[in-house]
């Protein structure tokens, strides 16, 4: 059976549960594939995977469900027993409680002599799982149609797994987490590896469930590529290939055909956002970097760097300067602040009707008096997208898919969900972006996003390629100082290095 690591075969498109659950039953059919063969290949897939990373004498412990998921486990079970292994299944239920499909795939198991306990003590369970001495667990609990918080007796079983010391694979999904959203309703289990069916979930590689899922894989069970030729998805992983080109630079490019970005922050105290911001602008390509800070705040920013420019400091100036004239794109908001200098600034320049990025206290105001545009991207994080929506934070994490779109919808242009695997949405279509890493964690990185965004913008076919591939290359270059350095340690001014060279790939 092919199982392949996420991160090693994509662009592709992803799903929500729904989408799977309603159509993997139309596409076997017209395969001619059973929906029982449909588990005995979800089952091998899983084993393979179990099998080629660890050895013959790894003890298994199959956790199950009485559904289709612990379907899949029990066959799990029989094929390691087959092969040799010791196996343990924990089934929690009663056996007369298992029908269908999973019905089947039990007797088979039972009929392979596979020592299975069923139970619906589930502090039983628990208390098994605890005295397990082995090194690999099985979840088989939830497949992806959970859609609530677990109850109490589930989370004893999925606690029990957690503070085990064992290595986790998790069939389809971590039992707990909604593999539409991504969102974890109450706990999940931790798996070390993941392996999903037939089509990527679009809620494993997002919000709360990347720390869940460990190492992604998938398994087509057969059907994968008709089941992307039977439903086209208006959601796809964008990965290092692929992505958007950037214009080619021609041997007669002068500066002002490549042109200005003004990028226009840094309120007083707060040199270090718009610094960071312009700075990427200028290692990823932008011939011209304009800045407009307080005036507190121009010999910070300028130091070091004597290619940036600097324009008028107030609203009225700034406007009537040849910096607003000449620039393709503006940026605003690293650094802003939300003061009466910051607040004028912003209204000046949103009457100028220019190409934007909206980023950090921009969007806070923009909140205050939401305006829609076409030509602009906005970069906000979920605290940012909450005030945007005027909802709290907790509501944007719970569907990050649904709010970035009504981000985008609302507000015009693209948006950008900052967090693990950000979000990019122009309304219709939304990308998830599968660079990147824990160490990017720390002050500053959104500011670098956004200068890398006006950066491409300047050398890019449209404003959605340059924020695909600003995206993407902002988190390959973490991913690069993390394998060189660690994670922890990585500051916003490490990437710039990385990004120089990135940007020379596309």
């Amino acid at each position: 059976m092919s199982v392949e690591l996420i991160t090693h075969s994509l662009p592709q498109p992803a799903y929500t549960a729904t989408q799977v659950l309603d159509y993997e039953v139309k596409v076997a059919k017209s395969a001619g594939i059973p929906m029982f063969e449909l588990m005995s290949q979800a089952g091998q897939a899983v084993f393979d995977l179990f099998s080629a990373n660890y050895s013959r004498k790894s003890q298994l412990l199959v956790v199950c469900g009485k559904g289709n998921n612990g379907g899949d486990g029990l066959v799990v079970a029989m094929l390691a027993k087959q092969a040799g292994y010791t196996v343990l299944v924990l089934l929690s239920a009663k056996p007369e409680q298992v029908t269908g499909d999973a019905r089947t795939a039990y007797q088979q198991a039972k009929d392979e002599g596979v020592k299975i306990i069923a139970d619906d003590n589930f502090e039983v369970l628990a208390e098994h799982i605890h005295q397990f001495k082995g090194n690999v667990i099985v979840d088989a609990l939830f497949g992806i149609g959970l859609s609530r918080a677990l109850s109490a007796k589930w989370l004893t079983l999925v606690e029990a797994i957690n503070e085990h010391h064992s290595d986790v694979i998790a069939v389809d999904v971590p039992s707990g987490i909604c593999a539409t959203t991504g969102q974890v309703f109450s706990d999940a289990v931790v798996a070390s590896k993941t392996i999903t069916f037939i089509g990527v979930k679009q809620g494993l590689l997002t919000g709360q469930a990347p720390a869940f899922t460990g190492e992604l894989y998938l398994a087509g069970l057969g059907i994968n590529r008709q089941f992307t030729q039977f439903f086209a998805s208006d959601v796809n992983v964008q990965g290092k290939e692929n992505l958007p080109r950037l214009n080619t630079r021609v041997a007669t490019a002068h500066k002002g055909s490549i042109g200005l970005a003004l990028a226009v922050g840094g309120n007083e105290g707060m040199p270090g956002a718009i610094r960071l911001a312009s700075e990427a602008a200028l290692r990823c390509g932008a011939a011209l970097v304009a800045v407009c800070c307080h005036k507190s705040n121009q010999p910070i920013v300028m130091q070091g760097r004597p290619e940036l420019m600097l324009a008028p400091d107030k609203a009225d100036a700034l406007a009537d300067s040849s910096f607003i004239e000449k620039a393709k794109i503006i940026l605003l908001g690293p650094g802003l602040g939300q003061n009466d200098w910051a607040q004028t600034l912003f209204t000046a320049l949103l009457d100028k009707n220019k190409p934007m990025i909206i980023d950090a206290d921009a969007l806070r105001l923009l909140s205050i008096k939401p305006q829609y545009r076409e030509n602009w991207v906005l970069t906000p994080h979920p605290g940012e997208a909450a005030s945007l929506l005027g909802v709290d934070i907790a509501t944007i994490e719970s569907d990050r898919f649904l709010a970035v779109q009504q981000i985008a919808q609302k507000y015009g242009g693209i948006c950008v969900l900052k967090g693990a695997g950000s979000l990019i949405s122009d309304g219709e279509n939304t990308w998830i972006n599968s660079t990147g890493n824990a160490g990017m964690a720390s002050g500053g990185m959104g500011d670098v996003l956004s200068g890398i965004i006006a950066a491409l913008f300047l050398q890019s076919a449209s404003l959605a390629d340059a924020v695909r591939l600003a995206v993407s290359i902002h988190g390959q270059a973490a991913d690069i100082i993390a394998y060189k350095r660690g994670q922890r340690g990585m500051l916003a001014s490490d990437l710039f290095e990385p990004l120089v060279s990135l940007v020379n790939q596309y």
